[in-house]
């Protein structure tokens, strides 16, 4: 059996395309330019870069990059002040805190302090009760990335049996519910759960989200099932540091139908997500209806 590594790359250069489109099109008919806020606290590295590779990002789509940083010894309510103001503020439509935040703050009550409809994480206990209710708001990006990558495997996923090991507010929940809503029949599981592996073999689609690096091994795949892998994990083998997802890609792949790597999979989806995101969230908010990306 072929297996197919879905492209995370490519996939998400597709929608980064159409989103750009997106932009231009509000620019040209309505004079719009989405504009999203992205709150970085602290000079964590990590967080940093991400925070540079968004900007450049959503220059890049056509969008305008707000970036507002403050110090580490930033007060909470220093935080939730300045959330507050790009609440206020009718040209951000999207606002984004970079997590994860100083252990002093608050990381539930900043986010919580964000208007929903800005809300292009998809974080807030608004969005999350609307996604649960069926109704329309802000996606998770990640987990939104990884039902579109499944799709283009197989674009009706009705009927399938689905398998989420995880049960993050991050991923796991979100991704859950994103696939009922595609009429998956869905387990979830995680590390705890009782004979994980008998639990992933019943799977027509399997995600991985758990957080351990090569949990899920090859015989705990299903003949023929996609394999969406959204770990990322950093391990030291033979001397050298090397990314690894949650599943043992080279075992898995013999029994997969298709299967994302890491890096390169699920990864390049999630600022893809977040450009769409901003621009629905801009077309919402300002009246012009909604946007098919």
């Amino acid at each position: 059996m072929m297996t197919t590594i879905i492209d995370g790359k490519a996939i998400a250069a597709d929608l980064r395309e159409k989103v750009a489109q997106a932009v231009s099109a509000l620019k040209s008919t309505h004079d719009i330019q989405p504009a999203l806020a992205v709150v970085l606290v602290g000079e964590d590295p990590a967080s940093q870069v991400y925070v540079r590779n968004k900007g450049i990002a959503t220059e890049k789509a056509g969008m305008k990059s707000i970036e507002h940083r403050l110090a580490a010894d930033a007060s909470e309510d220093d935080v939730v002040n300045l959330v507050r103001k790009l609440n206020a503020e009718e040209g951000v439509d999207g606002i984004l805190v970079q997590l994860p935040l100083p252990s002093h703050i608050s990381s539930s009550r900043v986010i919580n302090e964000i208007d929903p409809d800005k809300d292009v994480d998809g974080l807030t206990e608004v969005n999350a009760g609307r996604l649960i209710l069926g109704k329309d708001g802000l996606v998770p990006c990640t987990p939104q990335g990884s039902v579109i990558m499944a799709k283009t495997v197989r674009p009706d996923l009705t009927g399938l049996n689905a398998v989420v090991v995880g049960r993050s507010i991050l991923v796991g929940k979100p991704l859950s519910m994103l696939l009922l809503a595609e009429n998956c029949t869905v387990t979830m599981a995680h590390s705890r759960t009782a004979d994980l592996a008998a639990v992933c073999r019943e799977a027509d689609i399997l995600c991985a989200a758990v957080g351990i690096p090569r949990l899920i091994k090859g015989d705990w795949v299903k003949k023929g099932a996609i394999v969406i892998d959204v770990g990322i994990n950093r391990v030291e083998e033979g001397g050298k540091s090397r990314l690894v997802g949650d599943v043992d890609f080279d075992s898995a792949k013999e029994n997969a139908s298709a299967i994302t790597p890491v890096p390169g999979g699920v990864g390049p989806m999630t600022i893809a997500c977040l450009l769409r995101n901003t621009v629905v969230a801009a077309a919402r908010r300002r009246g012009v209806g909604e946007i098919d990306l």
